[in-house]
């Protein structure tokens, strides 16, 4: 969701190779100068889920994500802006479809209310907690998430093979052979998304991390539910267009497949299972309009209303 960026990071002077010594920071170094803590990350201090915040690493229009040790393990801890501060656009087109448990709050919510605001915000970050689950259980690459408190959402730290924190593809170049091979990736995962439910509503190259282990779905608190959605196939559309134009520009041969539609249609038909092998390829049918077999039919219901209104009036 968020255009992140890394924190206190420098520029290169060229673009950064395929699996790249990225100047995103690297974990071992975060112990030699640990950080103020923010006051968002305090309660989850006091109550023993975090130990010390070592670092910010990205921040973005809608959260802040710090990196932090929990005992010996070193997560992420994501701080979501509050609602006044957050730019998402059209929020309402993502929540549609989304459905509260509790009618007291689905009602607040409905009416805009103070105690319904707060519990918008509650679901939005809880909705990102609830897609990692469902779709790391469905076989998407994903951060493992250990719990959203307060509206901070701790997960794994996603790092590579160096041990620094992976970056997103747009940090990346990335060769014609692993672009073909790492797109095809993507798609399977999108696949497995809609099979699940769920669109992510806003998947780019700013959305996924890479490491040697390929593509890592992130930002998911606008996933929008695919049945409940009236948006849900152009959110689709959308989300595979901008990672075919992304991967693309490495291997333009991409650019002609029709992932989006694909899967849309045969989700649509109730024939999109996670075995289904997709291709890239779809073709539409248009049918040209019988404008002569529907005047045919429009002059032939006039003439039945007719001799219906002659038989009720002789009847009268």
């Amino acid at each position: 969701m968020d255009n992140f960026s890394p924190a206190e990071s420098k520029t290169p002077e060229s673009p950064i190779d395929y699996f790249p010594q990225v100047t995103t920071l690297s974990v071992p170094s975060l112990y030699l100068a640990p950080m103020k803590t923010p006051k968002r990350l305090l309660p989850l201090i006091e109550d023993g889920l975090i130990d010390e915040v070592l670092h910010p690493l990205m921040s973005g229009k809608e959260a802040t994500v710090y990196v932090v040790r929990c005992g010996q393990e070193i997560r992420c801890a994501k701080v979501y802006k509050d609602a006044a501060q957050r730019s998402f656009k059209q929020a309402v087109q993502y929540r549609e479809g989304r459905k509260g448990r509790n009618s007291r709050r689905q009602r607040a919510i409905e009416k805009g209310s103070k105690f319904g605001r707060g519990q918008q915000e509650a679901e939005w970050h809880n909705a990102e907690v609830d897609a990692l689950y469902k779709l790391s259980d469905a076989g998407v690459r994903v951060p493992e998430p250990f719990g959203c408190f307060d509206g901070v959402l701790l997960m794994e730290l996603i790092t590579d093979q160096n041990g620094e924190a992976a970056p997103r593809l747009n940090d990346v170049t990335v060769p014609a052979d692993l672009a073909v091979e790492d797109h095809a990736t993507v798609m399977e995962y999108v696949k497995l998304m809609l099979c699940a439910g769920l669109v992510h509503g806003d998947l780019s190259e700013f959305n996924v991390l890479v490491n040697e282990d390929g593509p890592i779905i992130i930002d998911l608190p606008q996933a929008v539910d695919a049945a409940g959605n009236n948006h849900a196939k152009s959110m689709l559309t959308r989300d595979v267009n901008n990672m075919t134009q992304y991967y693309g520009q490495f291997a333009p041969e991409l650019l002609n497949s029709r992932y989006a539609d694909e899967m849309w249609s045969l989700y649509e038909q109730g024939e999109l299972l996670p075995s289904t092998v997709l291709s890239g390829e779809f073709q539409s049918i248009d049918k040209e309009a019988d404008v002569d077999s529907v005047m045919s039919q429009i002059k032939e219901a006039y003439k039945e209303k007719l001799e219906r209104e002659a038989r009720m009036r002789e009847e009268d």
